[in-house]
């Protein structure tokens, strides 16, 4: 600021110069006009003077009210900040005297403490002393005891633990004996009702397969064209769906014969379209037959499927679905397999949920327990085995696969489903109207189950059970040892496959049974 004051004050200073140098130069001119420039050149430099005077106090005042300002807020944010440190200070007071007080309740606990471990440490020194006493008086009377008994403390040791462990398995056995025929008649009383819910629960059919099947036509005219020119006709349609056809004195009937019933049914169906068509010659057949066979494997497809929707069932392989769908045209004794194979599903889960089982793998299982029978390809293995390796190449549950290969007791059992599985097979199959069976023969097949049984030497007698599938033999104890009875069981087994006939297979159960009667008088 100084500086500017003293600049300003040397600008005025050589313009009154420059006027005295111009007056100078107008001196000889004009006289008067160089006093009058002097005078203003000098009121000039006193007005300069005053001007830079008042200009240097305004900076000064500007200056002194800066500094007060910045002293202000200096002091300001000092007494802020000396507030924080006294107020920190106060509270490091608190945490101290805080700090001090539990310094003291820790000291008095250890104080106690100390207190405490030297009275436990008294009292340990006074059980001690005790303990020696009790042991030299223990030891006194067990050598009191030996001296009268004329044992050692080993071997009276030995003859107590084998008196307990004697006394221990005489009731631990009765215990045992009470709890397993408690836990076996609870068990039979639950599966029993289990087994009763179930079958109440479930509606069946009582429809059976045929092996053969009628073919309406309006009229007996029609006979000669399906026949054909030296039977041309019926020779080409038996050769491309692989039935027999018999075409007899029924009046207007065909009958189709066959052992598969998808030959059978694309037999039928050939002939409907053919006889509305009204062309029957072996070319025509053989593509009727062609087209025929392609929509009944779209159809298999179908009833696969809608089966799958109907039970529930979701993520089925492909192949799985056809083969299901393929059940619809194959049967087991009468029974169609299909039919069954649903019948069974549906027994499966409810027999599951009753014992808190997954019952949609108990319903997989059952709808697949039986696809081993429609395998389109011969094979040398048996149905429950054939089926369980498909599930397993399609990916499905081990238990599912275990309760599918073990339905027949081909394989052991690994999971609870299987026995559920196996339970609602014999249901299905085994309930009344089932399968198609003639009374006599049926009878005459149990008679001579019995019979074969009863010629036996030491079987005194014989009972057909559960339709022919279980044959139970009582035999004379005296005669029949229990060696000799597991040997008569399989030497029937044995007579039964060789000499009969019978579908599934039968469990023959040998019981031999010990009496012994005394009268008191």
């Amino acid at each position: 600021m100084g500086e500017s004051i003293y600049i300003i004050i040397a600008g005025l200073v050589g313009l009154g110069i420059g006027a005295l140098v111009v007056g100078f130069f107008m001196k000889g001119n004009n006289k008067k006009i160089e006093e009058d420039a002097k005078e203003k050149a000098k009121i000039i430099l006193r007005e300069a003077e005053m001007n830079a005077e008042s200009l240097k106090k305004d900076r000064i005042l500007e200056a002194k009210e800066k500094y007060l300002k910045l002293k202000s807020e200096f002091e300001e944010e000092a007494n802020k900040k000396k507030a924080i440190i006294i107020t920190n200070e106060n509270k490091l007071k608190q945490k101290e005297q805080v700090l001090s007080k539990e310094l003291e309740q820790v000291k008095r606990k250890e104080a106690e403490l100390e207190s405490k471990k030297e009275n436990l440490n008294a009292q340990m020194h006074s059980v001690q002393v005790k303990k020696d006493e009790l042991d030299r008086v223990t030891s006194q009377r067990i050598a009191d005891l030996e001296k009268i008994a004329n044992l050692t403390k080993e071997e009276a040791r030995e003859q107590l633990v084998e008196m307990l462990k004697d006394e221990a398995n005489t009731k631990a056995s009765s215990h045992i004996k009470d709890i397993l025929d408690q836990a076996k008649l609870s068990a039979t009383k639950q599966a029993k009702k289990i087994v009763l819910d179930t079958i109440q629960r479930t509606a069946t059919e009582h429809a059976i397969e045929n092996c053969v099947s009628v073919f309406n036509i309006e009229s007996d005219d029609i006979k000669g064209k399906i026949i054909g020119r030296e039977g041309r006709n019926i020779r080409a349609l038996e050769a491309a769906t692989g039935v027999e056809i018999v075409v007899d004195d029924t009046p207007e009937a065909i009958i189709i014969s066959g052992f598969d019933p998808v030959r059978r049914e694309v037999a039928r169906l050939s002939l409907h379209r053919l006889v509305q068509d009204g062309r029957i010659h072996p070319a025509r057949i053989e593509e009727v037959v062609a087209k025929t066979e392609k929509n009944i494997e779209e159809e298999i497809v179908e009833i696969g499927e809608r089966t799958c929707i109907e039970l529930g069932i979701h993520g089925l392989h492909p192949e799985l679905i056809r083969m299901v769908g393929r059940m619809r045209f194959r049967s087991s004794y009468g029974q169609n397999l299909l039919q069954h194979s649903k019948e069974v599903a549906k027994l499966c889960a409810t027999m599951a949920a009753e014992m808190g089982l997954n019952a949609k793998m108990a319903k997989r299982a059952g709808l697949l327990h039986d696809i081993g029978k429609v395998y389109p390809e011969e094979a040398e293995l048996p149905h429950a085995i054939l089926g369980m390796e498909l599930a397993k190449k399609y990916k499905e549950h081990p238990e599912v696969c275990n309760a599918i290969g073990a339905h027949h007791d081909e394989i052991e059992m690994t999971s609870m489903i299987s026995p559920i599985v196996q339970a609602s097979d014999a249901i299905s199959g085994s309930r009344p109207g089932a399968r198609r069976e003639i009374m006599d023969s049926y009878i005459k097949r149990l008679k001579d189950l019995e019979d074969l049984a009863l010629s036996f030497d030491g079987v005194n007698k014989c009972f057909a059970m559960q339709a022919g599938r279980e044959l139970r033999v009582l035999v004379d104890a005296d005669n029949v040892s229990d060696q000799t009875a597991s040997q008569l069981s399989f030497d029937i087994s044995q007579k039964i496959e060789k000499e009969m006939q019978y579908p599934g297979q039968i469990k023959i159960t040998v019981i031999r049974e010990m009496r012994s009667v005394s009268y008191a008088k």
